[in-house]
């Protein structure tokens, strides 16, 4: 089935040809959609915590965190691009001779004039004016269709700030007096309000090779500021999606795609890849947030408040479900102790129909567990929690994205209408056993949770596989736990104007 050549190329990227088969039979088989039986709803797969029991969780993980190894865990690797999506699109139809202000009243360039109405509001918008001032002496002379024409070529094109081709986490976010903080910054400023450890606060970033010395170069250029402003010292780790976790494009009858030099085509497989690099990670407790997830520091407090009730409820699962493991290591454990850690596993990890059996209790105890912050669903596209049934009939609560889910079905659809909350990406993790041994994240994976989807290469039809997302498919068969948040803790930035929002403007 392949040639020299394509052995080479697949041990290049680390892998095997049975790797590859392997991949062909997902795309040959298909991945079957995941059946919610219904959504998660408060004080039905969510808990909701009183304030007494905030302040209760808050306080044990205060108590507990000089104990433990504590690291914030962020996929960084995006490029800023689809921020912009507006402003390139504003690039390509937009000509100068053309009447600014009737151009704006189009209904299609509505984000087109917000951003242009708020433009002194952007943290970068003086990095801009500046490089402007001295690339065009008569710049605020020129009439306005042009002005902002040459404002936003300035901030996106490669010839000027290049907005559009840096990491998303090094774009300027906010501005304090004459100092802008990217996200990749915020990150830093809020994981030494709860990330920190003995005064050093632990982070580990996934990026892309080419821009690891620009985040490098940047922590160079703040660290004495943030050091001094939280009084914390900071690590700082980086990784790369693996090569190895590469997946190949395949026809649309499935035969294994050969570009025109007669090469396979390799395709990075989604933030699923990332789990590999999760596993490289040694920390008793890991908090994962996606990088454009910041506030503002006026907010900082609620946000720190909530990742540690998520992390003291998580402590206090581990506790409980440690005490147990100790206990069903003898011989006979009682009745008494198996109905207790079966009553546990329904009425805490909500999986539903447990036996009362000492090895299928261990089987379910002993697994990586992560409490999972969730919002109230306000129209945000994206995943969400469901109670899930999987192929063997067993019933547990999931992070569910909606490629996973047959929208076409009428009975999936009424179910998906009627969830009432969101996955932000809010997650605090445990990956260590009772034993203090770390897991091997791979073995708790569901493979069957992946996404085939139609994509082209210089105008062919091929099609792509991504590898189980890392909060939904990746993670499916740990002890999941979600737990609901403010709506405030929820404030990413999807498009540039996301940045006008009340939490990212700092007072």
């Amino acid at each position: 089935m392949f040639t020299k050549k394509n052995i080479q190329q697949i041990q290049k990227h680390g892998l095997t040809e049975a790797d590859i088969d392997r991949q062909l039979q997902i795309f040959k088989n298909g991945i079957p959609f995941a059946q919610i039986i219904a959504p998660a709803a408060p004080n039905n797969g969510i808990n909701i915590f009183s304030e007494a029991e905030q302040r209760q969780f808050a306080n044990l993980f205060e108590g507990q965190k000089d104990k433990l190894n504590l690291l914030k865990f962020v996929p960084a690797s995006g490029a800023a691009t689809r921020m912009f999506k507006f402003l390139h699109e504003f690039l390509e139809d937009y000509t100068i001779s053309e009447n600014i202000d009737e151009f704006l009243q189009k209904t299609e360039n509505k984000n087109v004039q917000i951003f242009f109405d708020a433009l002194d509001d952007f943290a970068f918008s003086h990095l801009v004016f500046k490089q402007l001032d001295i690339k065009y002496p008569d710049y605020y002379n020129f009439e306005k269709g042009k002005k902002y024409y040459l404002f936003v070529k300035e901030m996106l094109a490669e010839t000027g700030l290049n907005y559009s081709n840096t990491p998303k986490g090094l774009v300027p976010f906010h501005k304090y007096g004459d100092n802008y903080v990217t996200a990749f910054g915020e990150q830093l400023f809020e994981a030494a309000h709860y990330a920190t450890s003995n005064g050093t606060a632990y982070l580990h970033f996934t990026v892309s090779a080419e821009h690891e010395e620009k985040f490098k170069k940047r922590y160079a250029e703040i660290q004495k500021n943030v050091e001094n402003r939280t009084g914390k010292t900071f690590k700082i780790t980086y990784s790369f999606q693996k090569n190895e976790t590469d997946t190949v494009a395949v026809t649309p009858d499935n035969d294994l795609f050969l570009d025109q030099n007669g090469n396979l085509l390799f395709r990075p497989s989604g933030h699923g890849a990332l789990l590999e690099n999760l596993n490289d990670i040694d920390a008793d407790i890991v908090f994962i947030k996606n990088i454009d997830n910041v506030v503002s520091e006026n907010y900082i407090e609620t946000i720190a408040f909530q990742k540690k009730v998520l992390a003291g409820k998580l402590i206090s699962l581990q506790q409980e479900i440690f005490g147990f493991i100790e206990l069903l290591q003898s011989d006979n454990p009682s009745e008494n102790v198996l109905k207790l850690a079966s009553n546990f596993i329904s009425e805490q990890l909500k999986i539903i129909d447990t036996p009362i059996d000492k090895k299928a209790i261990l089987n379910i105890l002993d697994r990586p567990i992560r409490v999972c912050g969730v919002v109230e669903n306000t129209g945000a596209p994206g995943g969400g929690p469901f109670l899930v049934k999987d192929k063997n009939g067993h019933l547990s609560y999931q992070i569910v994205e909606m490629s996973q889910i047959d929208t076409i079905n009428a009975q999936q659809q009424k179910l998906v209408a009627k969830a009432t909350h969101f996955n932000p990406v809010d997650l605090v993790c445990g990956v260590r056993n009772y034993k203090g041994e770390k897991f091997n994240l791979l073995n708790f994976t569901d493979p069957e949770a992946g996404f085939i989807s139609n994509k082209s290469y210089l105008g062919k039809p091929i099609k792509a596989l991504e590898l189980p997302g890392l909060w939904n498919g990746a993670m499916a068969n740990w002890n999941t736990v979600f737990v609901e948040v403010p709506l405030n803790t929820f404030n990413p930035v999807k498009t540039v104007n996301d940045l006008l929002n009340k939490a990212h403007q700092p007072k």
